[in-house]
């Protein structure tokens, strides 16, 4: 099936880019309101590293509930109906957390909120493809920047209102905002054909598998549908585990170091997840043009290694100014890290391999935060951000083996 026999009039295929885009950036926005918020209900509960360790895990364990799920319902109401009810009930669960008196019940509202933004991310991703199909050029990179970018407003309006206002106050802010915009956005998404969308992948990436032409898309069958955990599948899962263990503890404790380690008031604890995210935002924006003049390989392993020297920088040298650098480093590191590993997976190993790889990156995310937090109560929370940065190294050692295991089974596969 062609683009041309599916896409709507260019006007609301256009229209679509840009309220698909706009769930993007609010669904960033909304990350950051909690980020820059974590030492805030730390404090407010009087909370040990350990047990906002904890409580963060609930988010990832609520949204790894819920995202094998959304498929069926994708099947029988579309990624637009969808998207267009989690947007709104995403952004009005940001305010529960708030509002707990224990760490019991923050744990429980972060999973449901976990569980409604897991549905929301992998609905708002299949609109994308479909948005994408309809205008027939690729915009998936893009998207994603517009996460980030979300992810620079939210932080920046958090450094202006933590500590001068209420938290509550600033949440709720921001929870009308997103979801007034969730609800505008969700009227504009595009009706899509749910059951040929775990098998698309645009004609046109602009990428290559470390300076390897990509793989041919292959049909529904394919013979990398049937390997599951092939070795290619399991090194690039695991570099996307440590990738996205690194990127969620910028995510996670960026705030939090400033805070304890830096000594830096609520009103300046922000700093470091801001310098991370802008110039994750800056990485992805730019990402595509770096990627067609270096490869794939390249930009993978460059990148971590960025990361791992600008966490080093950060870690040692405990002066704030130096400390924003470092993250800001990092986060230009990381920024195109996990979306190539991502892409060189649906290219080489077909829509299962990218569905294993998904899957056990995600685990990053989601064992990193419990990890760093126990680390960080008995060694400290440098010590355990060493953590990160041994990641993004490990990345950094082992893609060159990882792209040459993907090379060496694509044509096979």
């Amino acid at each position: 099936m062609t683009a041309q026999a599916v896409s709507p009039a260019p006007m609301l295929a256009e229209r679509a880019r840009l309220a698909v885009s706009a769930i993007f950036l609010v669904n960033g926005a909304l990350f950051a309101t909690w980020a820059v918020n974590i030492p805030s209900v730390r404090d407010h509960l009087k909370l040990s590293a350990g047990e906002i360790g904890w409580a963060l895990l609930a988010i990832g364990l609520g949204s790894l509930c819920s995202m094998p799920l959304v498929g069926g319902i994708i099947a029988r109401w579309g990624s637009d109906r969808l998207t267009q009810l989690m947007v709104v009930l995403t952004m009005l669960a940001l305010a529960l957390p708030f509002f707990m008196p224990n760490l019991w019940a923050l744990g429980a509202a972060l999973a449901l909120f976990g569980a409604l933004n897991g549905a929301l991310d992998v609905s708002m991703n299949a609109q994308g493809v479909t948005v994408e199909k309809a205008l027939g050029r690729p915009i998936m990179s893009r998207l994603h920047a517009y996460f980030s970018l979300g992810g620079v407003v939210g932080a920046a309006l958090g450094t202006l209102l933590v500590g001068r206002v209420p938290m509550q106050t600033h949440v709720l802010l921001v929870v009308v905002l997103t979801t007034l915009t969730g609800l505008v956005a969700g009227k504009m998404l595009l009706p899509d054909a749910p059951h040929s969308m775990q098998t698309h992948v645009p004609e046109t990436t602009g990428t290559e598998v470390a300076g390897t032409q990509a793989a041919p898309t292959q049909p529904t069958q394919s013979k990398a549908a049937g390997l599951g955990l092939t070795a290619p599948v399991l090194l690039l899962g695991s570099l996307c585990f440590l990738g996205m263990l690194s990127e969620g503890a910028n995510y996670d404790w960026a705030a939090l170091y400033f805070r304890d380690v830096l000594k830096l008031p609520l009103s300046q604890a922000g700093l470091g997840y801001a310098a991370f995210v802008t110039c994750m935002t800056l990485g992805r924006w730019f990402g595509d043009q770096f990627r067609a003049r270096f490869g794939d390989e390249k930009m993978v392993r460059g990148g971590a290694l960025l990361t791992s020297l600008g966490l080093g920088l950060a870690l040692l040298v405990h002066q704030p100014l130096v400390a924003t650098l470092g993250f800001a480093i990092s986060g230009l590191g990381l920024s195109n890290v996990v979306p190539v590993m991502y892409g060189t997976a649906g290219h080489a190993l077909a829509s299962r391999g990218i569905a294993m790889v998904a899957t056990i990156g995600y685990g990053g995310f989601l064992l990193g935060p419990p990890l760093i937090g126990f680390v960080a109560q008995h060694a400290g929370l440098t010590a355990a951000l060493a953590i990160a940065l041994a990641a993004a190294l490990l990345v950094a050692l082992l893609g060159g083996q990882a792209f040459r295991l993907v090379r060496a089974n694509a044509s096979v596969l």
